[in-house]
């Protein structure tokens, strides 16, 4: 297992260069370990959350401070932003499934209890139930069927649901209450206002609890701070408008609550890496 260097990687894959993600990336271990010797040096991914099932070979995983061997049925949940690497034994086998961080805000949305066990970096045995899902899965996705994005969806969430009981079924999870309340209440809160452009500060407050106890239980059932789901939040509706309707990017802005065009394309960068205008083009040529 490669050591962790003083420059974490960030490396660029599904949803970090691609404009208009496919509603999740599946490959399987070898297709991209092979190119890398069997070894994937410590590295994350801001914007991305992965889960992973070896079916057949073995190796080692790392997972932030923590190292765990892999064997057959292993799987692995990568919150995004967590630092890992793998090495795995040649001809090693299994699948990755990718999802960019909207989409997963998107599935889990009034699910905080999943939201909190997938922010756990963690590996264990996949019942049978997760390892079909995974093999169904792969198999939509190298498809070519009618309403492939819609089962694609469906098949996330439920990948989704059945790493999170594993999750929270070995790694202690307890349910807090009241953090799960305060959380569904933060994502209604943000669906009704996230065009007036509320800030940390702003949901706090509606909520009746400081922003650092509020910032606090987001970042630990999501794994991300209050700030990044706001941002994503808006940038998910801007990325719908930008590749479904005509709406000129000003109009867009003006839709999403900017008064400034400018100040819309400079956040909207800031997410998603490129401009409205270069988003919207790369949509078109897919």
């Amino acid at each position: 297992m490669s050591r962790l260097t003083d420059a974490v990687r960030h490396y660029g894959l599904y949803g970090e260069v691609d404009a208009a993600p496919d509603v999740m990336h599946c490959e399987t271990i070898a297709e991209r370990s092979v190119l890398h010797a069997w070894e994937l040096a410590p590295h994350r991914h801001a914007r991305l959350h992965q889960v992973l099932l070896l079916s057949q070979g073995g190796g080692m995983a790392r997972l932030d401070d923590a190292e765990q061997a892999l064997a057959p049925g292993t799987v692995v949940n990568v919150p995004v932003g967590v630092v890992h690497a793998f090495t795995f034994e040649p001809g090693s086998d299994g699948w990755v499934v990718t999802l960019a961080d909207t989409t997963v805000d998107e599935l889990l949305k009034g699910e905080p209890e999943v939201r909190r066990a997938l922010a756990t970096p963690w590996a264990g045995v996949a019942d049978t139930p997760l390892r079909l899902t995974f093999e169904q899965l792969a198999a939509e996705f190298s498809s070519t069927h009618a309403a492939r994005a819609l089962v694609l969806r469906g098949q996330c969430a439920t990948l989704l649901g059945q790493a999170s009981r594993a999750v929270a079924a070995t790694a202690g999870h307890s349910t807090n209450p009241s953090e799960s309340n305060l959380l569904q209440r933060f994502e209604a809160l943000l669906e009704a206002h996230f065009k007036e452009h509320w800030r940390v500060n702003d949901y706090a407050h509606a909520l009746a609890v400081s922003p650092t106890h509020l910032s606090r239980v987001v970042r630990a059932a999501t794994g991300a701070p209050a700030s990044h789901l706001i941002d994503a939040r808006i940038v998910r509706e801007a990325r719908r408008q930008l590749a479904f309707t005509h709406l000129q990017v000003a109009s867009i802005a003006y839709t999403l609550g900017y008064q400034d065009p400018s100040l819309f394309s400079r956040v909207f960068a800031r997410v998603t890496g490129r401009s409205p205008r270069e988003y919207r083009r790369q949509v078109a040529g897919q």
